[in-house]
């Protein structure tokens, strides 16, 4: 892992170890290059997108494609475009069929066309085979390029093969059987070929598959199924049964990912976003959160309906009681909302401490635009169906302030639990949200008697 404090200092001299015109420059860029490309990934992921630019491109070969494979896949798109045809073609062949397609919704058709033409002809044909499959079906997520034998193979015949093809064709520890006219029939395992008698056909010691997918098959599904059999791989294959592929166990993590951030969005009544964080554009990622927001306030005033049709029972004041749930029900939203979008960049590890100040400046930022936005809707709510400026402007006013103290608890309080070792999903809820229905009213109260006194 990339220390803060060494990530700290090659922010301070990134111009110097761009341009190595210093001794402290040379040497951080000779540490930097001993860094896991995992974390090395992550570092470029945090920083501007020229310095990325000037770091990538100055990188040796080797380190350029083991970096490649860890970056995010916008910035994989970005890399592409700023390197050679010939660096493209080497990254293009060192990454897996089946991530090449998920780069397609980042680049243009003529980017496309140009990209395609690089690959070689296999992989042109795979390619264009993943392509046929919806990107979240089993088909749409398999590695086609895993190596399957014939089961009239003796154990010998297999050896051979496995040894002449290895540095092209991914092996698993289960490799995989097929027919004479490629149906899936079992597989083997790969202590097999050491254990059995080499001139014993493979048939003779075929396994039965506990799992295996259709193509067509919806990816969660697929690896629920998985878990369930606690399966680290399991076959792909067309309606046929033609054996198409496998899905390994990175590709179920990144799909039991993948599904939990939905989850987590879906619960806040959010679109899942499909860049990371900060990489999604700030007005589009304000347009997914304050839209929803808008509903829910709107939805909310129905309450005020309801509270007006027993107005006798109400006390003198009974028209600032009128607002207190879409106050507190916004306040709850907003808040829970934000500490979703927290505790998942906390999951991934995409929010951390060496980008809390980033992550703190941009929702403070996201705060305001949001009390703006939902403070004008409310005031236009008041004022249109009560037409008292005043109190519009007391309701508007106390509902902007809820929503940046909603803001401001709603990313910093995961960090604080986090930063105690507690679950920061704890800070998700009814806990978060009954504490805002607290300082809502509270909020609200203290206003309305401050402006009316």
């Amino acid at each position: 892992m990339i220390s803060p404090k060494f990530f700290n200092q090659i922010e301070q001299n990134i111009t110097s170890i761009i341009n190595k015109d210093s001794a402290l420059g040379i040497e951080l860029w000779n540490e930097l290059l001993k860094v896991h490309p995992a974390d090395l990934a992550f570092f470029f992921a945090n920083t501007d997108r020229e310095h990325f630019k000037a770091l990538f491109t100055a990188l040796p070969e080797k380190e350029k494609v083991a970096v490649f494979e860890y970056l995010t896949d916008s910035m994989k798109v970005l890399c592409l475009a700023f390197v050679n045809d010939k660096e493209r073609m080497i990254l293009l062949e060192k990454t897996p069929v089946e991530k090449i397609t998920d780069l397609f919704d980042y680049l243009s058709d003529d980017e496309i066309k140009h990209y395609f033409e690089l690959l070689r002809k296999n992989d042109r044909e795979r390619v264009l085979a993943l392509m046929k499959f919806s990107p979240e079906s089993a088909g749409g997520i398999m590695d086609p390029s895993v190596m399957s034998l014939k089961e009239d193979f003796t154990v010998e015949q297999s050896i051979h093969i496995l040894q002449r093809i290895k540095p092209n064709r991914d092996v698993h520890q289960q490799i995989y059987v097929t027919d004479k006219e490629n149906k899936l029939v079992g597989h083997i395992m790969l202590e097999d070929l050491v254990l059995k008698n080499p001139k014993e056909k493979l048939s003779a010691i075929l396994r039965e598959n506990v799992l295996v997918a259709n193509a067509d098959e919806d990816q969660e599904e697929v690896a629920k199924k998985m878990m369930r059999y606690n399966l680290t791989i399991v076959p792909v294959v067309s309606e046929n049964e033609f054996f198409l592929g496998v899905i390994p166990s990175e590709t179920l993590i990144d799909v039991i990912e993948e599904e939990a951030s939905e989850d987590v969005y879906k619960i806040s009544a959010m679109t899942p976003i499909k860049r990371t964080y900060f990489e999604t554009p700030f007005f589009r990622l304000c347009y997914e959160r304050s839209y929803i927001l808008i509903l829910l306030l709107l939805v909310e005033s129905f309450s005020s309906t309801i509270l007006k049709a027993y107005e006798a029972l109400i006390p003198e004041f009974y028209f600032f009681g009128l607002f207190i749930p879409m106050l507190v029900s916004t306040g709850g939203n907003t808040s829970s909302q934000t500490s979703a979008l927290t505790i998942q960049g906390l999951a991934s590890g995409e929010i951390n401490y060496s980008n809390v100040k980033k992550f703190f400046k941009r929702e403070f930022l996201m705060a305001v635009v949001l009390a703006l936005i939902l403070g004008i809707t409310s005031f236009a709510r008041v004022y249109f169906t009560h037409g008292r400026i005043l109190n519009s402007f007391i309701v508007s006013f106390s509902l902007s302030i809820i929503v940046l103290v909603s803001v401001t608890l709603g990313s910093f309080i995961p960090l604080l639990l986090k930063r105690f070792n507690v679950d920061p999903a704890f800070a998700a809820g009814p806990f978060l949200a009954t504490l805002m229905d607290i300082l809502g009213i509270l909020i609200y109260c203290y206003i309305s008697k401050l402006i009316l006194a």
